[in-house]
């Protein structure tokens, strides 16, 4: 089963927790703190497999969590780091995260990487607060929260050349005929339910891969039919071959169908309309196809390549995987310069999280919520007084105790913080 666009879950690993631990050896004088640090959460990291050509193994398994760090050990030993979780993907993959649209990666080679969802650093143990003030502090820190999102997950092949044209013109035999792929071919619409890949070498020995992608109709670009769901995979090709029923076995008007198909491909993404474009007359073995072929070309207004062919009698083919490999010769492929591929850190805006929000539920409570509040939260042990202490501190200095009596907080009232709640106490 083909399968080109899928939404997962990722989340990356939490840190492991800081320790409160003390030095008791005997002949250490004085002792004091030998909590060590929690590993690091691991990260969730997709990877380029050219041996995958489907996005199948997200099927059935939508959720993905990387590994939490080990915790801190006592003679401030600092727990192991987790590994991070490698997901296999095929070259064209493209990342977005569902919420804000915003494209993670886009992976096109071969063992090429991203770090889709990072791993929760480790909590501190009590031997990063010593101080001259407090030498012996029972205070850590629980690790901190991997990433996690949602993210949609799509497949945009990778070929050089993209066959296109309205059902039952002829591609998937053209495909079967010049190359080893076997596409299901049969005398009715939409056979082809999913893009087929084949590799063609010409008598030269040139090669090529090209993709056979499902018939388009009129309105593909609106959802129209099944090519709707391919035409992204027309994005990636350097040349596109225009195959049409020059018969008109069907009926239909060769250069309308011309015309048609190209409209959608330019209503879909305009830049497709700037790629060369060879048109292929299919079915010239019919008797009705010559004085249609003319028509056409009387029709066309704007100079085309055209290559009559037979894909029955085969007649014309060689010249047209000629001509394919010498327009893609022509063509440099758009790979990354030496220069570009250079690594290099690239920093991007993101606008900063607000750190809370104050809202009541309908019961009377005041609700704490937002990234920063939650995230120290959630790194704070409420076993210890002293951490505890620590947590109201930081609250203070965020202002949230000023912000709960703007909104109308007095002693005694229900403050909630995820599934927690205190008491306000002025």
């Amino acid at each position: 089963m083909f399968v080109d666009q899928v939404k997962v879950y990722v989340k990356g690993g939490d840190g492991g927790n800081g320790l409160v631990a003390f030095r008791r050896e005997k002949y250490v004088p004085m002792g004091g703190p030998a909590g060590g640090d929690g590993g690091n959460g691991g990260d969730v990291v997709f990877e380029v497999d050219e041996g995958l050509n489907t996005l199948m193994d997200f099927r059935y398994q939508r959720h993905f969590k990387a590994k939490r760090g080990e915790n801190g050990m006592s003679k401030g030993q600092h727990g192991k780091n987790s590994e991070p979780m490698v997901l296999a993907v095929p070259p064209g993959t493209t990342v977005r995260d569902d919420e804000t649209g915003e494209v993670l990666a886009d992976l096109l080679e071969h063992g090429q990487q991203a770090v889709i969802a990072r791993g929760g650093r480790g909590g501190r143990g009590n031997i990063r607060f010593a101080t001259a003030k407090n030498p012996a502090p029972e205070l850590a820190e629980n690790g901190e929260p991997g990433e996690e999102r949602d993210i949609q997950i799509e497949l945009k092949l990778i070929a050089d050349v993209g066959l296109v044209g309205f059902p039952s013109v002829g591609k998937s035999t053209l495909l079967s005929v010049v190359s080893a792929a076997r596409p299901k071919i049969a005398d009715y619409h939409f056979t082809t339910l999913a893009p087929n890949l084949g590799v063609v070498e010409t008598e030269d020995q040139r090669s090529f891969v090209l993709a056979d992608l499902p018939g388009l109709i009129e309105g593909a670009h609106e959802g129209v039919g099944l090519g709707h769901q391919f035409l992204r995979h027309v994005e990636r090709t350097r040349v596109i071959v225009h195959v049409l029923d020059m018969a008109a076995t069907e009926g239909r008007d060769p250069y309308e169908d011309f015309v048609k198909i190209n409209k959608e491909l330019e209503e879909y993404d305009q830049t497709l309309m700037e790629r060369p474009q060879i048109i292929v007359a299919n079915k010239m073995d019919l008797p009705e196809a010559e004085d249609q072929l003319e028509m056409f070309k009387e029709q066309l207004e704007e100079d085309y390549p055209i290559y009559p062919i037979s894909t029955f009698t085969r007649q014309g083919v060689r010249d047209l995987l000629f001509a394919i490999a010498d327009k893609l010769a022509s063509i440099p492929k758009r790979a990354k310069t030496i220069e570009e591929k250079q690594e290099r850190v690239m920093y991007r805006h993101q606008e900063e999280r607000q750190g809370f929000f104050v809202t009541r539920d309908p019961d009377g409570a005041f609700v704490l919520s937002g990234y920063k509040l939650e995230k120290l939260f959630k790194m704070t042990d409420f076993t210890r007084d002293e951490t505890v202490r620590r947590f109201a501190r930081q609250l203070r200095g965020m202002g949230i105790d000023e912000a709960l009596r703007e909104k109308g907080a007095k002693d005694g009232d229900t403050v909630r913080l995820l599934d927690y709640e205190f008491e306000f106490i002025e």
